[in-house]
């Protein structure tokens, strides 16, 4: 018996009965993010259900060649119509504004990977041992007996892939490679998802790590890799906050390092903190953005803070 079988049970349970779905994804979407949300309206647009998705953030261009789905900007939303809200991934990263305006004959749900979430929905499906939101997805559709086709297939697998750094982070487990090797064979284009997600960078993009990579300095006391992004960068290559995802993941692979830290400026007068470490390094970065108001997981996290980035002559300093 699966350690989730109630809340499955009471999911499909749920689905069956509505006919209005609403599906949420969080702030600046991700590939599990985005992936868990279209397995999803997959799945109930062939039972019939009228499906839309809501986004603070429109889709990443990135992601425009898996899916012409349109995300609907929740201010345009009239909530009232939906009986079931579901949110995937990253709940408290917009999904927490929504929430409060849900009336009680409407069912919210909630199906998340990350530690620590502090909503309360009706449905609660949220384990931090799992490596995304869509293997989560894959369980429930395994356990409830749900076909799984190679639309949906390639969505999953655009989720997994995303979070667990093509395979490559410690959160992949037996099971994660048994999902893969089963969305393989239901026709989920690994290559397509891969290139995609990782390898197709603009030069918008190569232009913007390579400043960030400019500027990284290593602590050797403590083995933090820094480096900082700043608005006029982006903007002096053309490039977005969506190009910034990866730096700290790749500075995080430079040999002698046991934690990496980019701080890069958002819109509003935010700094975003992104960390991550490895397993072997024994650095739970976690606990490092919980000093600042953040969290996640022990080896990728992240916070945000009031400020903006400063040169100076000795280096960078938050104002």
């Amino acid at each position: 018996m699966h350690k989730f079988a109630k809340e499955f049970h009471t999911l499909n349970y749920t689905i069956h009965g509505s006919q209005d779905i609403l599906l949420f994804t969080h702030t600046h979407p991700d590939g599990d993010t985005v992936g868990s949300v279209l397995a999803l309206k997959e799945y109930l647009k062939s039972l019939g259900k009228n499906i839309d998705i809501a986004c603070f953030d429109p889709l990443p261009e990135y992601l425009v060649p898996f899916s012409s789905a349109k995300f609907i900007h929740p201010d345009s939303l009239e909530l009232s119509k939906y009986k079931l809200i579901i949110a995937a991934d990253s709940v408290e990263r917009g999904f927490e504004k929504i929430l409060p305006q849900a009336d009680s004959n409407q069912i919210t749900a909630i199906i998340d990977h990350h530690p620590d979430i502090s909503i309360k929905c009706d449905i609660a499906i949220v384990d931090s041992t799992y490596s995304s939101v869509c293997e989560i997805i894959y369980d429930f559709f395994v356990f409830s007996g749900i076909e799984i086709t190679r639309e949906i297939s390639t969505f999953l697998t655009l989720g997994i892939i995303a979070d667990t750094g093509i395979l490559q982070h410690s959160n992949t487990t037996s099971h994660v490679l048994g999902i893969i090797s089963e969305l393989m064979k239901k026709g989920a284009p690994m290559t397509k998802i891969v290139n995609a997600t990782f390898n197709s960078k603009k030069i918008s993009t190569l232009k913007l790590w390579g400043r960030a990579f400019e500027r990284a300095r290593i602590n050797q006391e403590n083995g933090m890799i820094t480096s900082v992004i700043t608005k006029t960068d982006i903007a002096e290559f053309g490039a977005t906050t969506e190009d910034i995802a990866q730096v700290a993941t790749i500075l995080n692979t430079v040999p002698g390092t046991k934690f990496s830290l980019v701080l890069s400026e958002r819109d509003d007068g935010i700094i975003k903190g992104s960390l991550r470490s490895e397993k072997y390094k024994g650095i739970n970065v976690s606990t490092l953005a919980a000093q600042f108001g953040g969290g996640g997981h022990e080896l990728a996290s992240g916070f945000e803070i009031k400020g903006r980035i400063v040169e100076t002559e000795n280096g960078w300093k938050i104002e």
